[in-house]
């Protein structure tokens, strides 16, 4: 019997008519089934479908499944959106789609079942129809729809009020009626509420559910950032519940630090103190010129329990954010600045480390315990500093030989043990926007940073790696802070540019912290200081939390961990629980589903670190370009601090601002961006812009709304540049060209 004649093979126009006019999400074996290919030629099939998808025809809504770009999934969560002019129900996608929704026409329900509501979800079973449109039924309600809210600022116009939104990636605006304002008034900052929205049914609504006031107060812009970045900002009421019945802590059982001179050193502006320090010489013979040290926290794993409300809020923020006018806390004030603030002469529960070094800072060897303390001074860093460079205030007087002189003392060494291992000492300026009391910025400010400073800082390294230590020690799950080495590519990026500077970075070896640190010395107090401190920062990876252990590349130590903020980390307060399980200090310690999931509250504590860092920067541009609004006009120094194939960004030395020469101002020509060199160079007259460059700017454009300043570079006869980047010696002025840009701003990693 002959075998029957196969139908011939599809092309991709039948290939792809068929699985438009399907009407639903296609696997496989059903396009296989329908053009009866088999064996070996479905391979070429599934070639042709990948081609499809590839030159964008095709997309999958559904795993392993293909349909037409834009095409719904067969079954979908939907949210019921509004009714049409004809009374038929309409509902959207809850997920995102691509391009433009289809209109989705829900069926009507059944006999004896409540008719469906604007705002509810359904799970519904979705079918194309041949005008494109979607038919849907009901499988299950799924509840109601969640609340989305947007912030913005409210204006009028002939068609009533308007919400614009303040992210920058907003597309739309919203109508708000006058019933809905609550009152708001043009240029206010508002919060409102989206109501559910289909294109049929007109502009998208919102309702005003709180007024924040105007963006004449500066100290608006940091709402703005904490709701662009999603902070949690309120607590639950089972959190607060929690915080306000907290008490003192017995001292049965507790070790007595209370006749230990322990003092907090921070900030002028800090509320709450999370340690405390303490110096001596070691008074064994066997270590001369030693110390023994006392770093005591705050503790917060006696309040905060494992899976109590407050855990679980703590969990979800990961860390505190600290902007220029407020905290967003990680826990409530009650305990914030309460009762794990370490406030002078009152008892505290701690978690103290007993740290022992040798004449170069070498740790010797360390000892945990929970205690009870009373901090002897609320000090901050400029008042020790003083007191240690002879000026002693009415506090630090009869402190400052028996406290902070051997604080100093046991810093000295610790500076060596630095110095011999070879960190990476990166000095990246930081500004301050200061706020009057009308929440008016009245000046950008450099943060200082003093040897008090350092002083702390080393302290509280070291008490981390002592964590650490103990931690493998005893066996114990352990959240370190890892920072892996520099990624080849970046550094050999980097090794390109710097020979442009006449730098040397050896080919072929792994660098090492010192590596770096003697590029920086070698360029120390030179007009090419800052733009290498930047390249280097920029070829660093970003140091995150996890519980497998990789060393710290920038401190160059073999194991650290966060021990000492667990009022404003997660990640320390975790460790303070592994301490307590693997010392046996409490039944308050570790639980084993905790350490189980090491991995994933690392990957998500890492996150919102990111997080707090990328607001806590976008609040500071956004005051910054608040208090530069008056000074358009203005002709500033600056220095190139980024390249890119749309414009130059410029950090300004007046302030420390980032703003953005947009490409299309720069002087006529046709730039090119070298991205090895990190340059714009024009074809047709030659000038070059390249990284690290000074040059005088005009500010055209300060944006507090988005953080974004716009410049026009002001060429001089000084500053016309030639392929080799020389210039020659003149006075004449070129006025920039207007135009606007993308809000800039320069990276930072947290190391």
């Amino acid at each position: 019997m002959p075998k029957a004649e196969l139908p011939p093979f599809p092309d991709k126009e039948a290939l792809l008519d068929f699985i438009q006019n399907a009407g639903r999400p296609l696997a496989m074996r059903d396009i296989a089934r329908h053009f009866d290919v088999r064996g070996a030629d479905r391979r070429l099939l599934r070639q042709m479908v990948k081609e499809l998808e590839a030159e964008g025809a095709l997309e999958q809504p559904e795993r392993r499944k293909v349909a037409p770009v834009g095409a719904l999934p067969a079954v979908a969560v939907l949210e019921i959106s509004g009714v049409d002019e004809d009374g038929e129900l309409l509902a959207r996608p809850v997920r995102e789609t691509e391009g433009e929704t289809p209109l989705i026409y829900m069926a009507p329900e059944k006999r004896g079942r409540s008719a469906l509501a604007v705002g509810e979800r359904v799970l519904a079973k979705l079918e194309r129809q041949d005008d494109g449109t979607y038919s849907g039924a009901v499988i299950r309600r799924v509840g109601t729809a969640i609340k989305h809210e947007v912030l913005g600022i409210y204006e009028t116009g002939p068609r009533g009020g308007r919400l614009k939104p303040t992210d920058k990636r907003a597309k739309y605006d919203y109508r708000i009626s006058s019933a809905d304002s609550k009152g708001a008034t043009p240029g206010e900052l508002v919060l409102a509420e989206t109501r559910p929205h289909h294109k049929r049914a007109g502009d998208r609504q919102a309702v005003v559910i709180e007024r924040l006031g105007s963006l004449e107060n500066h100290r608006a812009l940091s709402l703005i950032a904490i709701h662009e970045h999603g902070i949690p900002t309120r607590f639950s009421e089972a959190a607060l519940a929690e915080a306000a019945a907290a008490g003192p802590a017995s001292p049965n059982g507790r070790v007595d630090l209370r006749d230990l001179p322990l003092v907090t050193i921070d900030g002028a502006d800090a509320r709450d103190f999370d340690d405390a320090v303490f110096a001596e010489p070691d008074e064994d013979p066997k270590n001369p010129g030693g110390w023994h040290i006392v770093v005591a926290i705050a503790d917060v794993a006696y309040y905060v329990r494992p899976e109590s409300a407050l855990d679980r809020e703590a969990r979800e923020r990961g860390n505190s954010v600290y902007f220029p006018d407020r905290v967003v806390p990680m826990l409530p004030e009650a305990l914030s600045n309460g009762w794990c603030s370490l406030r002078p002469e009152e008892d505290r529960a701690t978690m103290a480390a007993h740290l022992w070094i040798d004449a170069n800072g070498r740790l010797k060897r360390q000892k945990f315990v929970r205690g009870i303390m009373r901090s002897a001074a609320r000090l901050t860093y400029e008042q020790v500093q003083l007191a240690h460079d002879g000026h002693p205030d009415d506090l630090t007087e009869p402190l400052a030989e028996q406290v902070i002189k051997r604080l100093y003392g046991a810093f000295t060494a610790l500076v060596k043990a630095r110095e011999k291992r070879g960190t990476l000492d990166l000095e990246i300026p930081e500004r301050r926007p200061v706020l009057n009391d009308a929440g008016q910025v009245i000046g950008i400010e450099p943060r200082r940073r003093l040897d008090s400073h350092r002083l702390i800082e080393e302290f509280m390294i070291l008490a981390n790696v002592a964590a650490a230590t103990e931690l493998e020690k005893r066996r114990q799950p352990c959240m370190y802070r890892v920072h892996d080495q520099p990624d080849k590519a970046r550094v050999d990026a980097l090794r390109e540019v710097l020979e442009g500077l006449g730098l040397k970075l050896a080919k072929g070896q792994v660098p090492k912290p010192q590596t770096f640190t003697r590029i920086l010395d070698k360029v120390k107090g030179t007009e090419a200081a800052p733009v290498v401190s930047e390249l280097i920062l920029r070829a660093q990876a970003q140091a995150v939390y996890s519980p497998e252990n990789i060393g710290h590349f920038g401190l160059a130590l073999a194991r650290y961990a966060h021990f000492t903020s667990p009022i404003r980390r997660y990640a320390d307060l975790l460790v303070h629980r592994a301490l307590i399980t693997g010392l046996k200090l409490g039944s308050d310690g570790l639980p084993p589903t905790d350490a189980e999931t090491f991995a994933e509250i690392g990957e998500a504590i890492s996150m919102t670190e990111r997080r707090a860092a990328a607001a806590e920067r976008d609040a500071v541009d956004r005051m910054t370009a608040a208090f530069l609004q008056d000074r358009i006009g203005e002709v500033f120094a600056g220095r190139v601090s980024g390249v890119t194939r749309f414009g130059l960004f410029i950090t300004l030395e007046e302030s420390g601002a980032d703003g953005l020469v947009p490409i299309s101002t720069l002087p006529n020509d046709y730039y090119v961006h070298d991205e090895r060199q990190h340059s714009l160079i024009g074809r047709r007259h030659g000038r070059v812009y390249t990284l690290g460059e000074k040059l005088a700017v005009e500010l055209i454009e300060a944006q507090p709304l988005t953080g974004g300043l716009v410049l026009g570079v002001i060429e001089t006869d000084e500053q016309e540049h030639t392929p080799s980047g020389r210039s020659t010696k003149g006075s004449k002025k070129k006025k920039p060209n207007g135009g606007r840009g993308k809000r800039s701003s320069t990276r930072r990693r947290n190391l």
